[in-house]
């Protein structure tokens, strides 16, 4: 294989080093002439360097070497561009959040992982919860909510007990972080095509921000959230170690 490859890398020592080591030994284009995108760093590395990908569509292949590596595989400095041509493929499409701030001003972003609301004080925040058009949940008092792909279900959404997608599944985990009122309430499984709606009440009070992945819109009174099926973004993974594989082995792990 002689693909042309373009690294990138986070800010970690470690990250920096590798770049430096692996594009002395294969070189590194620019992302623009590249066949592939190798990230190397944590999934936050990977994260920012599928983001990039929204025009092109390139795939990227992702070496861990940073804390968290979830959608990273082992770093390897031999046998790239073999493992590289063996990956095998997974697509995602992100969802897309539009966000109306206190300002009457609107915000769009794309999210990989997941679409999350928090609260920006200590008041607990209230939504209102909207889904295809329907009201769901007339009041929910939270420390937040999440909005989460199958690719991103073993992130945010795991931590704060949402359920594992696996990829494919044609869902989104709705997830609540810290539900006081109703207190019960654990979230939803939703279509991958859900339009979900977020009303933020008394959002002068209750000040909500919003992110996508890590791109954050403060002060929120409405947000909307749905899957962008224009946009196809393509991961790559040792054969083996496909997402699919590591999400159903994250549903066995203690």
């Amino acid at each position: 294989m002689t693909a042309r490859i373009a690294f990138s890398a986070s800010q970690r020592p470690e990250a920096q080093t590798a770049l430096q080591r692996l594009s002395r030994q294969y070189g590194n284009v620019s992302e623009g002439d590249a066949d592939v995108i190798v990230a190397l760093g944590g999934d936050g590395a990977m994260l920012d360097a599928m983001r990039r990908r929204f025009d092109d569509q390139k795939p990227v292949y992702g070496m861990n070497q940073g804390t968290v590596g979830f959608l990273m595989n082992e770093y390897e400095e031999d046998g790239l561009l073999e493992r590289i041509d063996r990956a095998e493929r997974a697509s995602v499409n992100p969802l897309r959040m539009t966000v109306i701030d206190m300002d009457a001003k609107k915000h769009q972003r794309l999210a990989i992982n997941e679409v999350s609301l928090l609260r920006q004080t200590s008041q607990t925040a209230k939504v209102r919860i909207i889904v295809d058009g329907k009201e769901r949940m007339s009041e929910l008092a939270c420390d937040g909510l999440m909005v989460a792909t199958p690719a991103g279900s073993t992130a945010y959404n795991l931590s704060a007990h949402g359920p594992i997608l696996p990829i494919g599944a044609n869902l989104l985990a709705l997830t609540p972080v810290s539900a006081f009122r109703p207190r019960r309430w654990r979230g939803a499984l939703l279509r991958h095509d859900a339009q979900v709606e977020i009303e933020v009440l008394v959002p002068d009070r209750r000040p909500v921000s919003a992110s996508a992945d890590n791109q954050e819109v403060r002060n929120v009174t409405h947000l909307s959230i749905h899957e962008d099926r224009t946009q196809r973004l393509t991961m790559l993974f040792d054969t083996g170690h496909a997402l699919d594989e590591r999400i159903l082995r994250e549903q066995f792990a203690f």
